[in-house]
């Protein structure tokens, strides 16, 4: 009789077999674990990057959009009559009060005009009259160059301040100095309400400009070094939360940070920010502590299915056995089957999602090309007249084509601004307008296409004013699009004609109809990138664009072929009523 092995080898082999499972369960988790880690912080260290290098663009430009617009002030400025005759005759009463006219209309912070001796005679801020000024910088800088000078004054009380200068001359005689101040701090508030820290430097590598008030007239490593300091607890936190982190550009008051620098093409100024891996290590802890879960679910399974089988092979009955190892085995295929369903869920929610950031970046690319392009064609047709008219020594009329041109500039500030809506959704001010001036300031947009055109604009408007309640901006946008398209329809006409027609009732209509071919697809018409116009000319996105904006305000936007030819566009909008009506109704 053969014998039976002992009873003791049986549970032998079965604790191997459990401790070699353990062992390579644990060797997985540590890799996948490992493997995520990696892949996730290089991927969210990127986009945190690129998005912090679009946020340091998009400074730098507005930084220097708003010094250019600031240098000229004071050429302009040193030309105006009114000022010269002043400071020849020593006569100022009017002097303040024209520079306050001026302000408003540029947008400089404060203006200021010196006579020879320093002394300030007219001023924005009339409780700084009377102030001597003959040793400041910007003062004696201006009287010594022949241009415009920059100068950068430390204040008394903390910070700097921004300085456009020129000195004012008739007949070869310098009379005095005018100083035009930019506003560059609210910048910097600006910046203070974001997660970044944010500084500028000039050429010697100052701070001049900087979130923190502190660091200003520091270097940056000086910035850098002004630490707060941590305790022991503290420090051991910010070591266990930092090992997620790819190794830091710097550090800011202990904390690991990313650093980003980008040149501004003035003065060899540059731009800093300083931007935290907090959002990184958010987001790879959270994905991290999914997996840790998973694993220990799945060891807690493994463990719960191994005593499942050892209290199985320990019963006495067959039956119960077979149904607990088909019970493990449905378990097993359900586990299974909810990760797969889970990893292809997590598949499609990334394609989707990378899908809809390129579509929405494209989009907003095309939008912002389109509408830049008018203001762009017309700067450039007012730039060539005032050149023009500066050799013929006009210089009146060129000053004109510069305030034109000024006008056009703000309109495109209007539009970039509009960017920030991609980021954060904001409620928009509306406020009241007559729809007779926003259509007439669209048409002085328009005024030198339709000068080398020679359209026949036939307007039919009513005498009293139509109001609506929006944003005046947004409606000379839509209003621009439509004279635009009725210019491209009638180009091949012999006679082109445009009639503009706005009427008051329950809505306030404006109707633009041309003399065109009419339009052949009515019904894809405000589809995005729908165009019939030939490559270079258009994107298709003034109409779609136009519709959505003017269904933003209540309004509507429809097209139709007129009964004579062409293209006739309506758009309606809920007229404001006004308060002697609202009184009777009342």
């Amino acid at each position: 009789m053969s014998q039976s092995p002992p009873s003791s080898a049986y549970p032998i082999s079965v604790s191997w077999r459990v401790r070699l499972a353990l062992a390579i369960l644990l060797v997985i988790a540590i890799a996948t674990i490992a493997v995520t880690n990696k892949l996730l912080t290089d991927r969210f260290t990127d986009s945190t990057r690129n998005r912090a290098e679009l946020r340091i663009a998009l400074y730098s430009g507005n930084l220097l959009a708003e010094l250019r617009q600031n240098a000229i002030v004071p050429q302009l400025l040193a030309r105006d009559p009114t000022l010269i005759q002043a400071l020849y005759q020593a006569d100022y009463s009017l002097s303040t009060q024209r520079l306050i006219s001026f302000v408003e209309e540029i947008g400089a912070a404060s203006l200021m005009l010196y006579d020879i001796d320093g002394r300030m005679v007219a001023a924005t801020d009339r409780n700084r009259l009377g102030a001597t000024h003959r040793t400041d910088a910007y003062f004696v800088d201006a009287l010594r160059s022949n241009s415009t000078v920059f100068s950068v004054i430390p204040r008394e009380t903390g910070g700097y301040q921004f300085f456009y200068s020129r000195r004012i001359q008739e007949g070869g005689t310098t009379l005095g100095v005018i100083a035009a101040e930019v506003d560059l701090q609210r910048f910097e508030r600006a910046w203070a309400g974001i997660s970044d820290a944010v500084i500028v430097t000039d050429s010697t590598g100052d701070i001049i400009m900087a979130t923190e008030p502190r660091w200003r007239g520091l270097t940056e490593t000086e910035a850098l070094s002004n630490q707060t300091p941590q305790s022991a607890i503290e420090r051991a936190i910010k070591a266990t939360a930092d090992w997620t982190a790819l190794p830091p550009d710097a550090y800011l008051q202990g904390e690991a940070v990313m650093r980003l620098s980008s040149r501004i093409p003035f003065r060899g100024w540059r731009i800093t920010s300083y931007t935290t891996y907090a959002s990184v290590r958010e987001k790879v802890n959270g994905v991290l502590a999914l997996e840790v879960m998973g694993f220990a679910i799945l060891l807690a399974l493994t463990f719960y299915a191994l005593s499942r089988q050892t209290a199985g092979r320990a019963a006495l009955f067959q039956r119960e056995s077979t149904e607990l190892r088909a019970l493990n085995a449905a378990l097993q295929r359900e586990i299974a089957e909810r990760k797969r369903m889970q990893e292809t869920l997590a598949v499609a929610e990334q394609t989707l999602e990378q899908s809809s950031k390129l579509a929405a970046l494209g989009e907003m690319s095309a939008a912002v090309s389109h509408e830049l392009n008018q203001p762009l064609a017309a700067m450039k047709t007012y730039l060539a007249g005032a050149r023009l008219l500066i050799r013929r020594n006009r210089t009146d009329e060129a000053l004109s084509s510069f305030g034109r041109i000024d006008d056009l500039i703000e309109r495109m500030g209007a539009i970039t601004r509009q960017l920030k809506s991609y980021a954060r959704k904001g409620q928009e001010s509306f406020s009241p307008f007559d729809m007779r001036d926003a259509l007439a300031s669209s048409l002085s947009m328009m005024e030198p296409q339709l000068r080398q055109r020679q359209v026949h604009i036939n307007r039919i408007l009513p005498d009293a004013p139509v109001r609506v309640m929006g944003d005046r901006m947004r409606v000379e946008q839509v209003l621009v699009n439509l004279l635009r398209n009725a210019l491209d329809a009638t180009k091949s006409e012999r006679n082109p004609q445009v009639e503009i027609m706005l009427s008051a009732g329950e809505t306030a209509t404006l109707t633009v109809r041309d003399n065109g071919p009419g339009i052949e697809d009515l019904d894809a018409l405000f589809e995005p990138f729908y165009t019939t116009k030939q490559p270079g000319d258009g994107v298709g996105l003034g109409l779609a664009i136009s519709s959505g904006i003017v269904t933003e305000l209540g309004g509507r936007l429809t097209a139709r072929n007129g009964q004579n030819g062409g293209a006739v566009f309506e758009m309606q909008l809920p007229i404001m009523a006004s308060t002697e009506n609202t009184q009777a109704a009342e």
